[in-house]
């Protein structure tokens, strides 16, 4: 029998693979730097923050598009799903002598072990943190995939703004059950989950040495999301997805299960709204209800809109783009002065006030919504290989241009 031949890699593509990899590395040796090596001051006091929750957000952000983008389904029970994840997360990590101090009000909880803490005895500290955390971030996903399976089977079945609002009615049903005191020993009714493993314990002891990993530790975790999410969107069942976002008539004509394809799509896509609330209880080191409403939904879309609705790296970029703006770029207009640069002096401003910040920061989405009616990379991917091509298609067009000008 013939062996088949591969098709020749084309150079461009493996002058993107290699800048790809190297920015990756490039930003992991940032993370690293930041955590252990380079002095706190203004800027990175506020970037850390800004990088941390921007790679938890590009993570959500990519599972909303997974559903909203690429399966045509509007959802928006994304907050839901996220609070889901965050208290399963908090309840299993949670030491077992803090459960006294943390269920104060409900006699010390009804869970009385931690998945870190059981693993430390086995692993030691730093191993049963990593390998605890881990595994209490599949739970959580894996939680919030159950519950979106159960309440897929009736409401899948509903279309557009239909499913929007049970999706969204959902969401606020599970905020106010998760505070209803009935089931205070396992949520803690209205008060905070604390006390449990978060980005700080992300950390090796070697001698006296401390290795941390607090800033890598969510992008880890968030690029092997989204790189699943990728796998997922280029196989078959993203092909089928997508197929039933663009026709479902002709989807179900070509053998196309709509039912198993939509149910795929939303329990995938909830399971990683699940782990982005983990690791948001993460990054936020406390966790309680009521921080989940509508609005966190309603800011996620914002952003999956910004960056294209069908492009996962549009979600990412915007997600870092609107947590920089939100939380940093833009804090000076609430400050009442503006700064000025590598000077510890600033310039009084009178309409600068509270508040100010989120009326430019409208100002801004709207102009990216007007202008960019398609998002930053509409249903496109930023490809290294890509720019290469463009770059070099330009370069023999000009080059043959300018040897047509010196015949003439």
């Amino acid at each position: 029998m013939e062996k088949r031949l591969k098709a020749p890699v084309a150079p461009e593509k493996k002058i993107g693979n290699i800048i790809a990899v190297v920015l990756i590395a490039a930003v992991y040796v940032l993370l690293y730097l930041l955590d252990n090596v380079l002095p706190t001051n203004s800027v990175t006091t506020m970037l850390i923050p800004v990088l941390r929750k921007g790679a938890i957000y590009a993570m959500v952000c990519v599972s909303m598009n997974l559903l909203n983008g690429f399966t045509g389904l509007f959802s928006l029970g994304q907050a839901g799903f996220m609070l889901i994840g965050a208290y399963s997360y908090a309840i299993f990590a949670i030491p077992a002598e803090q459960h006294a101090a943390v269920y104060q009000y409900f006699e010390g909880g009804s869970i009385q072990f931690s998945i870190p803490q059981v693993l430390s005895g086995v692993l030691g500290e730093s191993g049963g943190a990593f390998l605890g955390a881990i595994i209490c971030l599949i739970i959580a996903g894996a939680v919030a995939a159950v519950f979106a399976a159960l309440i897929g089977i009736p409401v899948l079945r509903l279309k557009s703004d239909y499913l929007a609002i049970a999706t969204l009615g959902f969401a606020e049903i599970i905020r106010a059950v998760f505070q209803w005191d009935g089931l205070g020993k396992i949520t803690n009714g209205s008060n905070l989950l604390r006390k449990y493993t978060s980005f700080s314990d992300m950390r090796v002891h070697a001698g006296d040495t401390t290795i941390k990993f607090d800033s890598m530790f969510p992008f880890l975790i968030a690029m092997l999301s989204i790189l699943i999410i990728v796998l997922l969107v280029n196989s078959s069942y993203g092909r089928a997805f997508k197929s039933i976002r663009d026709d479902e008539i002709a989807a179900e004509a070509m053998g196309i299960n709509l039912f198993k394809h939509k149910m795929i799509s939303f329990v995938v896509s909830s399971f990683f709204a699940g782990v982005g609330g983990a690791l948001l209880a993460m990054f936020q080191t406390t966790i309680q209800a009521a921080p989940f409403r509508s609005t966190m939904t309603y800011e996620i879309l914002l952003m999956v809109v910004i960056g294209g609705i069908g492009s996962i790296s549009g979600s990412c970029i915007a997600a870092f783009l609107y947590i920089a703006c939100s939380e940093w770029w833009l804090r000076f207009l609430d400050s009442g002065a503006l700064p000025i640069p590598f000077v510890d002096a600033s310039i009084p401003v009178p309409f600068f006030r509270d508040g100010f910040r989120k009326v430019v920061f409208s100002v801004i989405i709207m102009v990216i919504v007007l202008f960019f009616s398609r998002g930053i990379m509409g249903d496109k991917e930023l490809s290294f290989s890509g720019m290469i091509r463009k770059i070099k298609n330009r370069t023999k067009t000009a080059a043959a241009a300018a040897g047509e000008e010196d015949a003439q």
